[in-house]
């Protein structure tokens, strides 16, 4: 059987690194990350970039990906019950809370994010779908290592990365965070993959009440927190919010 294609899996590897960020990457910060000749890394992104799979600014120069690689995206996003069942209620929770509302699912080492609600006010955004969030250290990732046993499998033994300050990387802190989640049947996470940012989050189940992925809401500290903790009336927007999705999707009342 024949080998992966080299430049195939870098592409794929860029693409990834770009999915991965907040930010534009230039030539010399995807070339660094990835171990690669700034020739070859630049002839992969102009190749992608001809595609439309990666789009450059025509300030900096910078890289990030492009639309052509969400229409691609979408098609599969389009058929996935989760997502489809979990519309109005997300446009639902973003009117009420008034913040930006994720929709996530368990995909590798991460959370996928299949659909972002903007925060319904003027300010420029940028949407989010396709793009991979931490497992340990966001509350769309808590969630699913709360309830999910594969989720869970999926960070045994790694090296959990310090994003803030805040950060849980040790697997002792990781499991008593678990354990609260469950007891009080939400996630959140204040601070600790981004500055100034904190998010709320839910389990959202199947009609065999499988765990299928997660609904949160996530926007600035000093909206969604009050005295250092996740405002109550949020919290229970967010429960309603999974709840409702959950039992779309067929569950039992829970």
């Amino acid at each position: 059987m024949p080998g992966p294609i080299q430049s195939l899996s870098r592409a794929a590897a860029i693409m990834r690194l770009l999915a991965g960020g907040e930010r534009r990457l230039g030539l010399s910060e995807v070339a660094a990350a990835l171990d690669l000749a700034k020739g070859t890394a630049h002839g992969i992104l102009r190749t992608l970039q001809q595609e439309g799979f990666v789009e450059q600014d025509p300030e900096s120069g910078k890289y990030q990906l492009g639309a052509e690689l969400l229409r691609l995206g979408q098609s599969y996003l389009d058929v996935h019950e989760l997502r489809a069942r979990a519309l109005v209620w997300a446009d639902d929770l973003a009117r009420a809370t008034g913040e930006q509302v994720y929709l996530g699912v368990l995909h590798q080492q991460g959370v996928l994010i299949v659909h972002h609600v903007f925060r319904p006010d003027d300010s420029r955004q940028v949407l989010e779908v396709g793009s991979m969030q931490p497992l340990h250290s966001t509350a769309l990732g808590k969630v699913l290592l709360a309830y999910d046993p594969v989720a869970r499998g999926e960070l045994h033994g790694a090296d959990l990365k310090a994003y803030t300050s805040r950060t849980l990387t040790d697997p002792a802190g990781l499991d008593a965070e678990c354990a609260l989640t469950r007891e009080r049947g939400w996630a959140g996470a204040v601070e600790e993959t981004w500055e100034g940012v904190a998010s709320a989050a839910a389990l959202i189940q199947d009609r065999r009440r499988n765990p299928v992925g997660a609904v949160c809401i996530s926007g600035a500290v000093e909206r969604i927190c009050e005295a250092g903790f996740v405002r109550p009336e949020l919290v229970a927007s967010v429960r309603d919010a999974g709840r409702s999705i959950s039992r779309d999707l067929g569950a039992a009342r829970f």
